[in-house]
């Protein structure tokens, strides 16, 4: 039976949605779902700054993915090489800026701004000072955002454009194509360390 009046006290697996009750945890230890194994509560100090750490890295990756050279393709003598920002000019005009202003926003300014708010909120959380001003108001837009950040899809879906494209000109990869690639690396191992639930909690009692 849940008690209402210790409802702060519980905390839901985000995969399966199984309520447990909070426990306190050693600096090295973690604590993981009773029914799928998913991590539920994490010790704070590592966990912050090693987001804070790949947020950064992030950060420096998608500036380069941006602005390198993304592709060159050639093709009966014509080569012509872009890069994610020359693509987003390119559509910037009559109706087709509503596509550059969506590339724009999904690919490249809610991404930077994930990650930015990330290192913003931990970084003095993982150095043992109070959450900056707003802190809760700032994480809470980067768990509203995440759906629509679609870095990661971008370059999925540029992987399917290609198998089409390579039967009609050679394709030649640029530097932001594998910066990208590392970049999508580098998110998942992000997100593999952040823990929501122990977030809020150092929000609230700093």
């Amino acid at each position: 039976m849940i008690d209402p009046n210790h409802l702060d006290d519980l905390v839901a697996c985000p995969h399966c949605d199984t309520l447990h009750h909070v426990a306190n945890i050693e600096h090295d230890e973690r604590a993981e779902c009773a029914r799928c194994g998913a991590l539920l509560i994490a010790s704070r100090g590592a966990s912050f700054i090693t987001v804070v750490a790949l947020s950064v890295t992030a950060i420096i990756l998608m500036v380069a993915a941006f602005f390198f050279p993304f592709l060159r393709i050639s093709a009966q003598g014509f080569s012509n090489a872009s890069s994610v920002v020359q693509v987003a000019a390119a559509f910037a005009h009559g109706w087709q800026s509503l596509l550059s202003i969506a590339l724009v926003f999904m690919i490249m300014a809610l991404p930077l701004f994930r990650f930015g708010a990330l290192v913003y909120v931990l970084f003095p959380l993982s150095l043992g000072r109070k959450p900056p001003p707003r802190a809760a108001t700032v994480f809470r837009y980067t768990e509203n955002m995440q759906p629509w950040s679609m870095a990661e899809i971008f370059i999925i879906g540029t992987g399917v454009a290609l198998v089409k494209v390579g039967g009609l000109a050679t394709v030649y990869f640029g530097p932001a194509f594998w910066a990208f690639c590392l970049l999508i690396i580098v998110t998942a191992f992000k997100n593999s360390f952040i823990n929501s639930w122990v977030i809020w909690d150092a929000i609230g009692k700093k």
